[in-house]
């Protein structure tokens, strides 16, 4: 093999590997640094000059208090993206029926006054992920009674700050109305702070 043809591929390689494997990343990261700066650095939010968790990845809530999310699928730990995974469970599987009727009895006795009827899937069933941090406006509505209550809040301002939240379609097509549980705890603690 002619030795100068070696030499020509091996530079050819260093520079793929640099422009390519080093440059081209650094070059993604950047631009996502300046055009999208939250979204890069993991969509964190922020409570008193500390990081409180991701808009991205749903918490636990087990105050009264506070609105509670959907329920999560990781295990030991809820909301625990290292182990995020769904539980695929079939429809008819018994273990996702004895879970579903479990989460159902837990809001029912949460949120007196309501019928099983009246309870959205999003509040018994977990996320594919286990880790959503979403609700659909219907849950957040039909706890709004039960936060009131645990805020001394009336109800209408709660449901006014449940209303403030809801994220419609995207582009008014895609998806579906949904409020991000932990932007409206927030938003409640901060209505709370500012009741006399």
């Amino acid at each position: 093999m002619n030795l100068r043809v070696l030499w020509s591929a091996l530079r050819l390689v260093l520079v793929s590997v640099v422009v390519l494997g080093l440059g081209y990343n650094l070059l993604m990261v950047g631009i996502g640094e300046a055009v999208f700066p939250g979204q890069a650095n993991g969509s964190l939010v922020h409570y008193h000059g500390r990081v409180i968790g991701s808009k991205l990845i749903g918490q636990e809530f087990t105050s009264a208090r506070f609105f509670e999310g959907r329920p999560s699928a990781t295990s030991p730990t809820p909301y625990n993206a290292e182990s995020s995974a769904a539980s695929n469970y079939g429809p008819t599987n018994p273990a996702l029926l004895q879970e579903i009727r479990a989460n159902l009895a837990r809001v029912l006795k949460q949120n007196p006054g309501i019928k099983a009827s009246q309870v959205p899937p999003d509040l018994v069933e977990s996320s594919a992920s286990g880790l959503d941090p979403d609700i659909s406006p219907r849950a957040a509505y039909l706890q709004a009674p039960r936060v009131a209550r645990a805020n001394h809040l009336p109800v209408g301002t709660v449901r006014a700050l449940v209303a403030s939240h809801v994220v419609g379609r995207f582009a008014g097509l895609y998806g579906a109305p949904h409020v991000n549980v932990l932007e409206l705890n927030l938003a409640l603690l901060k209505l709370d702070a500012s009741q006399p």
